[in-house]
């Protein structure tokens, strides 16, 4: 046997084994931090139906952004101002540096509070402009912003004395200021102002507003109601006044066929959001969630998107002086605490499909 032989002969040395170090499996990236912006929306209560698609709103404008570095934080408002405090609150110790919301002024109020002793902006969606300023702006159209842009409009077509008639509320007194404002910055007289009590009969209110304004009549009237009120005021001004004058409407026509079966309303005017931009936004949001959002989904939109640019800028604050393409057109922030809109002018049509008679200026430029 070739074994003991083997054994009995000399050994071949063996090579010393030298333990190389083990390599470390390789390491996968750490996920960036991302930035975290607080959604403050109505996701129960009252106003949940809206909360909701307001989120798909903010949603949206996140996809369409495509950064991936920026997270969202839905919180709940449970549509109160106490609720608005709370989730302010909450989603700040997660980390929110920034907000899109809340929806009211009283939920404004109160989110801003928080939001403000830690630095935090807040893109709320009132239209209150008394909310804006101090980290806080106001997204939704604001009722001065449409006095005055219906002003500048009715200017343009040649009137010369306007008036506004609506309710003796907030709404109708921030109408009068906007008027006032921009008729004198284009040196018009003075307009004629008639609030009355909100629960008064608006065809005698514009009886007294015909009155009132005397045997010169008025050029062009401002309406700050919507539906059947509009009608009554209409028919009451259209014979009562000694000539014909333009109506003017708000952003409270939009969408409503009816306004047309007046006759003296005909013709008239009122703001809107840009169509193009809105059809475009409405088609996406439709393509999405499969339902057609609501007018205020719109501001959500344009809240979370400029939101969450305001967590990638130096200062942690959105960009301000420039004009930007929103769900609704063009829109500017201003250091004020306002976000400036370019509205279109629309015609109301005896087939209830308004007429676009102005396109939405860009702001800033020259006459808005």
């Amino acid at each position: 046997m070739l074994l003991p032989m083997a054994a009995c002969a000399p050994q071949a040395r063996q090579p010393a084994v030298i333990a190389l170090p083990q390599s470390a499996p390789a390491a996968i990236p750490a996920e960036p931090p991302r930035s975290r912006v607080g959604l403050l929306l109505p996701l129960s209560g009252s106003n949940r139906p809206l909360g909701q698609a307001m989120l798909n709103a903010a949603q949206l404008a996140l996809f369409d952004q495509g950064d991936a570095g920026v997270e969202f934080l839905p919180r709940d408002t449970a549509s109160t101002a106490a609720g608005a405090g709370e989730a302010a609150r909450t989603a700040l110790a997660e980390g929110a540096r920034a907000f899109a919301g809340p929806l009211t002024l009283g939920e404004t109020a109160t989110a801003a509070q928080a939001a403000r002793a830690s630095g935090a902006p807040v893109l709320a969606f009132t239209s209150d402009a008394g909310q804006g300023g101090n980290g806080v702006w106001v997204m939704g159209v604001t009722p001065a912003e449409q006095a005055e842009r219906m002003a500048a409009a009715a200017a343009a077509s040649g009137a010369r004395r306007l008036a506004l008639l609506a309710p003796d509320e907030e709404f109708g007194r921030r109408l009068a200021a906007g008027l006032r404002a921009r008729a004198q910055a284009l040196a018009l007289p003075p307009p004629v102002i008639l609030l009355h009590p909100r629960i008064a009969d608006v065809a005698q209110a514009g009886r007294d507003l015909a009155e009132t304004a005397g045997a010169e009549g008025v050029d062009a009237v401002l309406l700050g109601h919507g539906g059947d009120r509009a009608r009554q005021a209409a028919a009451a001004l259209a014979a009562a006044l000694p000539r014909p004058a333009r109506l003017l409407g708000t952003t409270l026509w939009a969408g409503d066929a009816t306004l047309a079966q007046e006759p003296a309303l005909a013709g008239a005017l009122f703001p809107g959001p840009d169509p193009e931009a809105r059809a475009a936004f409405d088609s996406r949001y439709q393509a999405a969630f499969g339902e057609r959002p609501p007018r205020l989904a719109g501001v959500a939109y344009d809240a979370a998107a400029l939101a969450a640019r305001a967590v990638r800028e130096p200062g942690g604050n959105p960009p301000l002086g420039q004009p930007m393409l929103g769900a609704d057109g063009p829109i500017r922030l201003e250091p004020n605490g306002l976000a400036q809109r370019g509205l279109a002018i629309f015609a109301l049509t005896p087939a209830g499909e308004p007429r676009l008679v102005e396109p939405a200026p860009v702001p800033g430029s020259p006459g808005t």
